[in-house]
């Protein structure tokens, strides 16, 4: 059972999610919050595994909340958003955000992607994580972050970054360098560790950040 604390300021779109996410046995509503403040609290005081965060909210941003879930440990954080608080988003990846989705995404989408964030996983979107660098690294492509902070990594190593950054999965990885699946989150599991970051969407961040690839390229 993947219990869930939903957090949006509007309660049409909470009264919507509890009619999506009630429709499937696995997933279970524990709580509600309209702002930040009361998400931060309900984490702390339920620890669901998934907070789906809303992010402009009275009170207490969703960015900020998210910040305080995720350096305290209690929940993972899946931000749903729209395309007109990409900076929120972004700001919410960095603060450790395992994701972030579309307010209109399709109900099956939502829940696997709970199921995904619930399991440990990150949820990635290319076409949105590209339109959100694009607008805050520059359509040029310009790296923010020395590109050195890769030289850790080995070639291969290198190359699944790079795949992870356009939105494969480790199957999908596989397939394309001919490896078995158990190899690449191998691969995965050592890029996390020698870059200290806590999942998928932080990778993609960062391979944007140092270059390693630009918004746009397919």
């Amino acid at each position: 059972m993947i219990s869930v604390v939903v957090v949006d300021d509007q309660e049409l779109m909470r009264a919507g999610f509890r009619m999506v996410l009630g429709a499937h046995p696995d997933v279970e509503i524990v709580g509600e919050a309209g702002d930040g403040a009361q998400a931060v609290e309900l984490a702390e005081r339920l620890r669901p595994d998934v907070v789906l965060m809303d992010v402009r909210m009275p009170v207490l941003d969703g960015v900020e909340a998210t910040k305080r879930i995720v350096d305290a440990g209690t929940s993972r954080v899946l931000v749903m958003t729209t395309f007109d608080l990409d900076e929120y988003v972004y700001s919410a990846l960095q603060g450790g955000a395992s994701g972030f989705l579309l307010k209109d995404t399709p109900p099956d989408h939502l829940v696997s992607a709970l199921r995904a964030v619930a399991s440990g996983d990150a949820v990635v979107s290319p076409s949105v994580t590209r339109r959100l660098l694009d607008r805050f690294i520059g359509k040029g492509g310009s790296p923010i972050r020395d590109s050195t902070t890769l030289d850790v990594l080995t070639e291969r190593e290198r190359e699944v970054l790079l795949l992870i950054a356009k939105g494969l999965s480790n199957t999908e990885i596989a397939a394309t360098l001919f490896l078995s699946e158990a190899t690449v989150k191998t691969h995965v599991g050592r890029i996390l560790s020698k870059l200290d970051l806590r999942d998928r969407v932080q990778a993609v961040v960062l391979a944007y950040e140092t270059g390693l690839t630009r918004p746009g390229l397919a």
